[in-house]
């Protein structure tokens, strides 16, 4: 008798080759997905964000303030407006996203030192560009009122040491670790990148187990592997593992050796993370329709746990800032792991090695499909398709 094991590898190719869902899922949607996010962020920030001005003072301060802030790279000045109400409704129909308030007499209280306001307003419905509004803004305020009061100090007799001295007592210097340019293609491609691919690796592993669910081809598949499920996992699952390993180098490459970003432990090393990542994400994906063995269920366990896994990796919001009992929910979540390593290895440049938990985190979910055997042998037998 053959082994099984080429011919189950055999008949996943042709099952891989006749499905175009798996095409579109596992070469198609990653490759524009990479390319769409990558050049989304291009510019690393988004350059000249739509501001309006109510100039109410119209003095030679207020125009002064109003070129100032309109030099700023992440914001542009498209419109005046006669009083506040005009403004606001220009942010609420999404013409601007914020506008900066000179209030009348600005100029004539700075110089008597009466403390005059400046207002500014951003629509923070937009997290990334009324952050970066309401940060130009808020300098913009400061500069003006370091330039008011400096005036004061000059028309007092101080020399120009004395009033910075005054008004700057103690230089700040601040430094931006691993991403010194601030750049949000860095910051966030990084990650989202390869959420993506587990995304994919979760449905196409989900999909090609519950497929033989559906068809009911589990008690063919145990006669093909003559009963062994080491056979049937690694036969069923190699296949896809190679071309999501083609998929994940061609994102590591493209990020990493193409558009130069940091990578502090060499490109080898990420590609190994990458690689046991992939492997961690089948593993999830057999648990999940080891779990649910429904097709329609264990595809939307497999997309709702993809999903969630971008707010709980500690991308976007801190982990330890979470809930007690969210921060020991991540661990449940293989891109939680890499997150940690990537900016362990790749931002601050330590040995993988000094990762070593998360590693460990990612063989153990890797190791899945094989302490599930038993579970999935019972699915493929008696498991009954429910529409």
């Amino acid at each position: 008798m053959s082994h099984p094991l080429p011919q189950i590898i055999k008949r996943e190719f042709l099952r891989l080759a006749k499905d175009p869902v798996y095409i579109f899922c596992m070469v198609l949607a990653p490759l524009v997905c990479f390319v769409f996010f990558t050049s989304l962020m291009d510019e690393g920030l988004p350059q000249e964000l739509p501001v309006g001005l109510v100039d109410q003072d119209a003095t030679t301060t207020s125009r002064q303030i109003s070129r100032n802030l309109d030099a700023f790279q992440q914001t542009r000045i498209v419109a005046h407006y006669p009083d506040a109400s005009e403004a606001r409704r220009a942010v609420q129909r999404g013409e601007i996203y914020g506008f900066y308030l000179i209030p009348k007499g600005t100029a004539r209280k700075a110089l008597r030192q009466e403390q005059p306001r400046l207002s500014f307003y951003m629509n923070y419905s937009y997290l990334v560009a009324g952050s970066l509004i309401y940060r130009d803004m808020r300098m913009m305020s400061e500069l003006a009122s370091g330039a008011a009061a400096r005036s004061v100090l000059y028309a007092k007799g101080a020399t120009e040491g004395q009033a910075m001295a005054y008004l700057q007592p103690i230089v700040i210097e601040t430094h931006a670790i691993g991403n010194p340019w601030l750049n949000y293609n860095i910051y966030l491609s990084n990650t989202l990148l390869p959420g993506i691919l587990m995304l994919f690796v979760f449905m196409v592993t989900v999909y090609s187990i519950g497929s033989e669910i559906k068809e009911r081809q589990g008690s063919r598949l145990l006669a093909m592997a003559h009963g062994n499920m080491l056979h049937i996992i690694v036969g069923k699952l190699l296949p896809q593992t190679l071309i999501f390993l083609l998929m994940g180098s061609a994102y590591v490459f493209y990020l990493y050796g193409y558009l130069q970003f940091p990578c502090h432990c060499g490109i080898p090393s990420i590609w190994a993370l990458m690689a046991l990542f992939v492997l961690a994400s089948q593993g999830m994906g057999v648990m999940m329709i080891s779990a649910l063995p429904t097709l329609r269920l264990g595809l939307s366990f497999a997309s709702l746990w993809a999903v969630i896994s971008f707010s709980i990796c500690g991308m976007s919001f801190p982990v330890m800032a979470m809930d007690p009992t969210l921060q020991g929910l991540s661990l449940l979540f293989p891109l939680r792991h890499y997150f940690l390593i990537y900016v362990n290895s790749a931002l601050d440049g330590y040995p993988l090695l000094n990762a070593w938990p998360y590693i460990v985190a990612l063989i153990g979910f890797a190791s899945l499909p094989y302490l599930l055997a038993w579970r999935l042998k019972h699915v493929l037998l008696h498991a009954k398709y429910e529409k």
